[in-house]
């Protein structure tokens, strides 16, 4: 598994969009107020879901978006791996055990949601075991581009033992391609954290990429745009994946490629 493609084209965020996080706060708040009117998305079919948590967060950070799944119909499960410090090949295989895990539970395709980082493993997890998978959905996940077109990377070399910059240019290069089940990347041009341009998914017949208006990068996990979307996204019947429909209205509110 890796992390991020080498193509050195996209800069971190600015100053002032990272101070600017902090209103992830407020997307907290349109969430619980935003409740009511989102049990208007399309009801489940009581698939399985696994959520992934991005870097430094754990299912504690993801709560509010397995709620709202769960309310929706569906069998949501946290990873259940901790606060994620970073990639390591332990951490690879108990990946893979947990969606196994779920899988076996219910004997049914797994759809993955993951976060940030956590997205970056969800796209590699359906790559070596796309048999499990239904579908992944990313949000703000740097899949591309410059590893160190975020805010977080001296972070991540400091606490992690194996540095962005000694990561194998050959899987690097893998990553950047789609992955083998259907993926929908939502991602933020105003986000404060990871160069916007590393969350877009590359074209593919089951691929696409999804801008949410405004949305902070620690606020896409309860955004109420992004969740109107990712339920859209799970309430597609298995094997039966389109693009997400443009309409007049979510014109004013989503930028689809």
């Amino acid at each position: 598994m890796s992390l991020f493609n080498g193509n050195k084209s996209a800069k971190p965020p600015s100053l002032l969009l990272f101070l600017l996080e902090g209103r992830s706060l407020y997307e907290l708040g349109a969430y619980y107020l935003s409740l009511p009117i989102l049990q208007a998305t399309p009801q489940g079919d009581g698939h399985p879901i696994l959520v992934f948590p991005g870097f430094l967060a754990s299912d504690i950070e993801t709560s509010p978006l397995r709620l709202f799944l769960k309310s929706r119909g569906y069998a949501v499960h946290g990873w259940e791996l901790g606060r994620n410090w970073g990639f390591n090949a332990e951490l690879e295989r108990k990946m893979s055990l947990r969606l196994k895990e779920v899988w076996t539970r219910y004997r049914r395709k797994v759809s993955l949601v993951g976060w940030s980082l956590g997205g970056v493993y969800v796209r590699e997890v359906s790559r070596n075991l796309p048999e499990y998978v239904r579908q992944v959905i990313t949000l703000g996940s740097p899949f591309t581009n410059d590893y160190k077109a975020n805010n977080l990377w001296r972070i991540y070399n400091l606490i992690n033992q194996e540095q962005l910059e000694e990561l194998n240019p050959k899987m690097l290069k893998a990553m950047s391609m789609p992955p083998p089940v259907p993926a929908t990347a939502i991602y933020s041009r105003t986000d404060g954290i990871i160069a916007w341009q590393c969350c877009v998914e590359p074209e593919s017949p089951t691929s696409e990429s999804i801008a949410v208006i405004g949305s902070s990068h620690t606020g896409l996990a309860h955004n109420p745009l992004v969740l109107y979307v990712v339920a859209d996204r799970l309430a597609q019947s298995e094997g039966e994946w389109s693009p997400f429909e443009q309409t007049k209205l979510r014109r004013f509110l989503y930028q689809t490629i």
